[in-house]
């Protein structure tokens, strides 16, 4: 593998910086740091597909919840040897636990089948080491009372003897006969034992015993006599606090290292996650994609896009090697961009060797290469103290040794900084000694001759950066298959300089020269003509496959509307029909039962009634059949003239819309239904008047907040307090409303005028029933926890 000055020449490194700056962890940056390019194409393969995967997971799900751990290897393999970790050290151990049941429930969230599951399966959350460690420790060197009812009762003990000494020291310290000998009527702590400063002259009225003095001599902090055995039983119970803290904490590191393998395998799986998903948030950001890969030498890039160019000022630009050619011969004027193109080839190259998604346009082809080398810059040519020539050539000849089949080689300006007519000569032959080889070439310069060269050999191609003769600027979009030309008496033209001094250059050019560049001429002016026209064609192509698609959607929704009414009008008939039928039989029922009586006085009068009615409903179904055919061509009447924001119906479909723009001058009205806005005539709506049933509303509106999602958090940093307080508000009511017991607030640390305002509010707040801040792990001081009622 060769890609070290490849790397250097390429600006390889200000890539990787990006991606560091994306991870979160420490062991993740430092992953991200030592990516190298791979040359194994079943490697670079997985390493791709794993970045794509975690893009989709980001795509999903937004980033993973991963935090800034630190290494705790080191200290749970202590804790396996026997040794005693530090609260700081049990607080990072809970924290890794913590990030790995969050990326737990994140990749069961928005789990697929993906290259990444054999990682995610390595993650073991262990909630009950977890919360132990947590309750246990609650910041760095503070311990929970309740670790053990021991130091519970140890600290009890504490407060009540050193309050017991407080109070003692007071009655002496507001005592008139002693005031007059202290400096102050304070009690205060000397050498972890309750004193009162006393003025030196006035040492012997005070018994007790000296434990410090002021800088100035001046006073003098004198445990006196009364408090002596308290203070010294204090000490004592301090001691015993020290030592069950010990225990607790050896306790914990033994109880630690029984998870040792999970513990450690948990951190490496967070630390891989995290340098997986750099790449992805990297992608991200530069609109990156997956390549087709192939280990041929064949790149095909497409809308391919320098990395380390701002994305508003990038022009993307289309290049490829090894398909039709295996040489490209980049020509044109200095600064018109042949140099970035090089380099968009060669670090895009890198970049998907080492994993990288490329910013390009999909379907982009990327090879790997065993070695990739560079030969741009004058890097060499101080610090050894060689000509530009020298330099370039002393490369050149590594490149001659080493280069083969698999290898890219790139040269900026290949034969500068020499005889322009041996330097041309010489950048033909190694270009033609490299490809005899099948190495992938491309190469920048501006010596006609290497023009001349591209257009009669097979196997290489021409190609040139585009330059405004107009603005004067070059454009950097690559043109391939063009050679490029200097322009400069064009340039010189435009510039104003005298048109004789101009004519009189022409002669000094040879007439083979001067017809090839007016070949060239004639070519660029052809091949922009061509763009034009395709622009045009591809533009109007567009716009009748545009009008093709709204076309065929305004078609689907006609036939669906029709087939809505069709369904309805059949059900209509159908009911109908039935209740017709229904109505008949009851009629010769009754007839039947007039003939089984057999009441001739009567029977005539019932006979003739029964037909009268059945008559008549047979005379009611007729009726109707055309009433119902004709029904969707009837025209809604409107009660009254519309108002933006009324609710209206669409003639022969049941779904409401509101009202956003009034009849427009053909008497079509904006409306929207759901997510779709659409103009129907105004003759085809139907007003929906609002029924005042506040009951029914009521039921409506806690169903629906009922069935939100409630956040369990609320991040108001950056919010002022005003802001804030409607926030807060809106937040607590819809917690309640949705059943949540416990909310965080996230108001930041700051100067702390944002959380006194939170912290007033809630105090206030009845649906509140207790706060507070948040421990280590929750955010500290940060955070707010709010129990609701």
């Amino acid at each position: 593998m060769n890609f070290d000055r490849a790397l250097n020449a390429l600006e390889y490194k200000s890539v990787i910086d990006l991606l560091v700056s994306k991870a979160i962890t420490q062991g993740g940056k430092k992953i991200c740091s030592e990516l190298l390019p791979k040359t194994d194409i079943s490697e670079v393969s997985i390493l791709l597909e794993n970045t794509d995967d975690a893009f989709r997971y980001i795509l999903k799900g937004g980033e993973p919840p991963i935090a800034p751990v630190t290494d705790i290897v080191n200290s749970v393999k202590r804790a396996q040897s026997g040794g005693i970790l530090s609260t700081a050290e049990f607080l990072e151990i809970a924290k890794v636990l913590k990030v790995t049941r969050n990326l737990c429930t994140y990749f069961e969230d928005y789990s697929f089948d993906s290259s990444l599951n054999e990682y995610i399966s390595l993650l073991m959350p262990n909630k009950y080491l977890e919360e132990k460690i947590f309750s246990i420790i609650l910041g760095v060197d503070e311990i929970a009372d309740n670790a053990s009812q021991t130091l519970f009762d140890i600290r009890r003990k504490i407060r009540i003897t050193s309050q017991k000494i407080k109070d003692s020291l007071q009655k002496i310290t507001h005592s008139p006969a002693t005031q007059k000998y202290l400096q102050e009527p304070i009690v205060t702590v000397r050498s972890e034992r309750y004193v009162i400063p006393v003025k030196a002259e006035y040492r012997s009225e005070i018994a007790g015993l000296v434990h410090d003095t002021s800088a100035s001599g001046a006073t003098l902090f004198i445990e006196p006599m009364s408090v002596v055995e308290a203070n010294n039983d204090i000490k004592m119970l301090v001691q015993k606090e020290k030592d069950e803290i010990e225990r607790i904490l050896y306790e914990l590191s033994a109880e630690t290292a029984t998870f040792e393998e999970s513990i450690i395998t948990n951190y490496e799986s967070v630390i891989f996650i995290d340098y997986v998903f750099a790449k992805a948030k990297l992608a991200k950001k530069q609109n990156a994609v997956k390549p087709l890969l192939n280990n041929e030498g064949k790149i095909d890039l497409k809308k391919a896009r320098h990395p380390l160019i701002d994305a508003k000022k990038v022009v993307p630009i289309d290049i490829s090697l090894g398909i039709d050619y295996s040489t490209l011969v980049i020509t044109g004027p200095n600064t018109g961009g042949k140099t970035v193109a090089l380099k968009t080839l060669g670090i895009l190259t890198l970049m998907a060797q080492s994993g990288l998604l490329i910013p390009a346009q999909d379907k982009s082809c990327i090879s790997v290469f065993e070695s990739v080398f560079a030969d741009i810059g004058d890097e060499q040519s101080i610090s050894q103290s060689l000509s530009t020539f020298s330099s370039h050539m002393t490369y050149i000849v590594e490149i001659v040794k080493a280069a083969n089949s698999s290898s890219l080689v790139l040269f900026d300006e290949l034969g500068a900084g020499t005889d322009p007519i041996e330097g041309a000569a010489l950048a033909i032959s190694i270009l033609e000694y490299l490809a005899n080889f099948g190495v992938k070439l491309v190469a920048t310069t501006h010596y006609p001759e290497l023009k001349l060269y591209a257009l009669e050999t097979k196997g290489v191609k021409n190609a040139s950066c585009e330059f405004d003769i107009e603005t004067l600027k070059p454009t950097y979009r690559l043109i391939t298959g063009i050679p490029g030309r200097s322009n400069a008496f064009a340039i010189a033209s435009r510039l104003g300089l005298e048109p004789s001094i101009i004519d009189k250059a022409n002669e000094f050019i040879s007439d083979e020269n001067s017809r090839f560049e007016d070949v060239i001429d004639n070519l660029e002016k052809s091949r922009k003509k061509l763009e034009s026209e395709s622009q045009i064609a591809q533009k109007q192509r567009e716009e009748t496959d545009k009008m093709l698609i709204n076309a065929k959607k305004l078609r689907e929704e006609l036939d669906e509307k029709a087939r809505l009414e069709r369904e309805k009008l059949q059900e209509e008939l159908e009911i109908l029909i039935q209740t017709s039928k229904e109505e008949i039989q009851r009629r010769i029922d009754e007839l039947e039962q007039i003939r089984r009586k057999k009441d001739a006085k009567n029977f005539a009068e019932n006979i003739n009634k029964a037909k009268a009615k059945s008559s008549s409903t047979l005379s009611s179904l007729e009726n109707s059949i055309p009433d119902i055919k004709q029904k969707s061509k009837q025209k809604p009447k409107l009660t009254r003239p519309l108002q933006i924001g009324d609710s209206v119906k669409l003639q022969n479909i049941d779904t409401p819309a509101t009202v956003l723009e009034l009849p427009d001058k053909n008497g079509k009205v904006l409306v929207q239904a759901g997510i779709l806005k659409t103009r129907i005539k105004l003759e085809e709506l139907t007003l929906i008047e609002e029924k005042k049933t506040s009951e029914k509303s009521t039921v409506t509106i806690n169903k629906s907040l009922s069935s939100r999602s409630v956040s369990s958090e609320l991040d108001i940093r950056g919010y002022n307090a005003l802001e804030a307080e409607d926030e807060v508000l809106k937040f607590i009511d819809n917690a309640v409303v949705s059943g949540l017991q416990t909310v965080s607030i996230i108001h930041g640390k700051g100067t702390g005028v944002l959380r006194s305002a939170v912290h007033s509010m809630l105090k206030k707040n009845k649906c509140v029933r207790t706060f507070r801040l948040g421990v280590f792990g929750e955010g500290e001081t940060g955070v707010t926890i709010v129990e609701l009622r």
